[in-house]
């Protein structure tokens, strides 16, 4: 997208060292891996209340138990660099309303749900990180991502314009971690295989459309 400040850090360093050498990151890369984990671990339980009720009672326990041990590597970082940082607050369906009406009235299915919800917190995600490292992510911008996209995926909307579109199809493009994940930890998870098809399915959809 062209954001001023993105080749601030070297993520690829960074990741190196927090693998191999934590004690050597600097503050500015110690800031950046702990508004990530904290943004990770943050998100996945305000996800599941967008998504169906089996859903987030089948995932509740286990993303807090990620959210805690995300945080105690946070302490870790934070700790050795002497600097501070933040976890985002995402949107709950209970904060949202769509053209006027409640955020989940004009969605049903997993795939709406899911495509809703990602259209919006990972745009919280990214925005709050995006900060975190410096990179100038334009207010205006987030700001006309978060309405048209919220009245696209849940509302009345039937088309998004083009720099909306295009942010949106760079931040669908996280099919790419998850199945980095599944085969990283040799994780072979059918839940994990749903969300690569789907967001790869959208980032596709969006780049043709």
């Amino acid at each position: 997208m062209g954001f001023t400040g993105v080749d601030a850090l070297d993520a690829d360093r960074t990741a190196r060292r927090l693998r191999t050498a934590p004690d050597e990151l600097t503050p500015a890369e110690a800031r950046s891996v702990a508004a990530t984990l904290l943004a990770d671990g943050a998100f996945s339980e305000p996800y599941c209340e967008w998504l169906p009720t089996w859903y987030e009672l089948a995932l509740i326990a286990p993303v807090r138990y990620a959210d805690w041990r995300l945080r105690r590597v946070v302490s870790a970082v934070t700790d050795r660099a002497s600097v501070t940082a933040t976890a985002p607050r995402f949107s709950r369906p209970t904060d949202v309303r769509i053209d006027g009406a409640p955020a989940l009235s004009r969605v049903s299915g997993f795939r709406e749900r899911f495509l809703l919800a990602d259209s919006l917190l990972h745009l919280e995600w990214f925005d709050h990180v995006a900060a975190a490292d410096g990179i100038e992510v334009p207010a205006d911008l987030v700001a006309r991502t978060r309405e048209e996209s919220l009245s696209y995926y849940g509302g009345e909307r039937d088309r998004l314009s083009p720099d909306v579109r295009r942010f949106q199809r760079h931040l669908f493009a996280d099919d790419r971690w998850v199945r980095r994940v599944d085969e990283a930890y040799g994780l072979d998870s059918r839940l994990f295989g749903l969300w690569e098809r789907l967001l790869r399915g959208e980032r596709r959809r969006l780049r043709d459309d």
